[in-house]
């Protein structure tokens, strides 16, 4: 039981509560830690500057090579579409030539050729083998050789029987030609093999006859 009366001793109460002893830990900690360290923002923003800068290079860089593949596209679209409509006109080209080589391209067949031959020039169409020309053969194509010719070094185009087309850098058509080779270089001459053994014999021969 609990004393009652004047001389009853009362409990003591504690010096702090338990929430004033951690904020009290919290501070100690706090000055034995000491400051924390500046943050560098300067240098971050330099960092994130850097690489937003690479990331528009790269972009930049992928867009151009998108775009000169569409260019490259659209050229080898347009060559394959020229290719296909002048590809069947090389016959009508072909006689013309003959027409003019006869001497028969006169009066308004004459100014049909030439507007026609005008209007594929201007489609990028180039005609191209002449008599004397080096023989190509990615270029040309050899019916026959017609001999050899003292006047060429190298196998040369003697006749054009047709001429070759191409559009840009692309071959439509090779040039049909005959071709001469150049002369042989003869092998020097002298004494053949023995010979001269047999004349330098042919003397004690004769002198074993006369004895």
């Amino acid at each position: 039981m609990t004393q009652e009366g004047p001389d009853a001793v009362e409990p003591e109460e504690p010096s702090g509560s338990f929430g004033d002893a951690a904020a009290e830990m919290a501070n100690e900690t706090e000055v034995e830690g000491g400051e924390p360290e500046p943050v560098d923002e300067l240098g971050q923003a330099r960092q994130q500057a850097a690489e937003r800068t690479a990331d528009l290079q790269r972009l930049q860089a992928e867009f151009l090579n998108y775009k000169r593949r569409v260019d490259r596209d659209r050229d080898l679209v347009r060559e394959n579409a020229v290719f296909a409509v002048l590809s069947p006109m090389l016959d009508v080209l072909d006689s013309i030539d003959r027409a003019r080589e006869a001497g028969e391209l006169e009066g308004g067949f004459k100014g049909v050729a030439d507007q026609l031959e005008r209007i594929v020039a201007g489609l990028g169409l180039t005609k191209y083998g002449k008599p004397g020309d080096p023989f190509d053969p990615t270029h040309h194509e050899a019916l026959s050789h017609i001999g050899t010719d003292p006047e060429v070094d190298v196998v040369t185009c003697k006749h054009i029987a047709k001429s070759g087309y191409r559009i840009g850098d692309r071959v439509v058509r090779a040039a049909q030609v005959l071709v001469v080779d150049p002369e042989p270089i003869d092998a020097p001459t002298g004494p053949r093999p023995g010979s001269a053994r047999a004349e330098d014999a042919a003397p004690d021969s004769a002198e074993q006859q006369q004895d």
